[in-house]
């Protein structure tokens, strides 16, 4: 029976009342595992990050995702893949350590379009003082801020378009996507490096870059 079917064909959705969460007719120890079950099966089909909202449908109302997440976690300690926290939801992901030998099986070269230095510090500024404009960046670099940059990590997925500035001409701001977050294993962008660490490497002046972004003071 296909996971679309269900008692007299009829589908059975989570929300449904056909679909059984609780599964009080089980022992606890086999509801756990079923538990488990759905989650994780939920978790390995999703092409994106699963909320919480969506994983705890699938679950009886007094059962603790999180512990459900942690002896998922704990059964796949030693597979080349793990449950990771990214992007405000979870994920199935290879092991860093395996990555080589997927690229070698599937003649996967490195991803083509990486980031320079100099990309990345751009992409890392709209991160931590979003939304802002393509002015606003080259105010702080004190260089033009291409728009063949931007398109660049707009084609990545790293960014979007944000609300339009208050400023004369109302010109576009740049927001960070979910997919940032994901690519770069963040739950949240409360998880963006510490800016401190970033100007103790000499990376970000904190003080320049808020004398020159307008309206930065309130948003830090």
């Amino acid at each position: 029976m296909s996971a679309q079917s269900g008692k007299n064909g009829k589908g059975e959705k989570a929300g449904s009342p056909l679909f059984d969460r609780e599964l009080e007719h089980l022992p606890q120890a086999l509801r756990w595992r079923e538990w488990m079950a759905r989650v994780e099966a939920v978790i390995f089909a999703a092409p994106e990050p699963v909320s919480r909202e969506i994983l705890t449908q699938v679950i009886g109302r007094d059962c603790s995702l999180d512990l459900i997440i942690e002896d998922i976690s704990a059964e796949l300690a030693d597979r080349p893949y793990e449950l990771v926290r990214v992007a405000g939801g979870w994920q199935h992901r290879t092991r860093p350590a395996v990555a080589d030998a997927i690229r070698s099986a599937f003649g996967i070269e490195e991803q083509g379009e990486s980031l320079s230095e100099a990309e990345a510090l751009v992409l890392m500024t709209i991160g931590y003082f979003q939304p802002i404009t393509r002015s606003e960046l080259s105010s702080f670099f004190a260089r033009e801020i291409s728009r063949d940059l931007i398109g660049k990590l707009r084609r990545a997925g790293f960014i979007a378009s944000g609300p339009r500035s208050p400023q004369p001409g109302a010109p576009y701001t740049y927001v960070t996507t979910p997919g940032f977050l994901a690519h770069f294993g963040f739950e949240t962008l409360r998880d963006l490096p510490d800016f401190e660490k970033l100007e103790d490497a000499g990376l970000l002046n904190k003080e320049k870059l808020l004398g020159d972004i307008p309206g930065a003071m309130e948003r830090w």
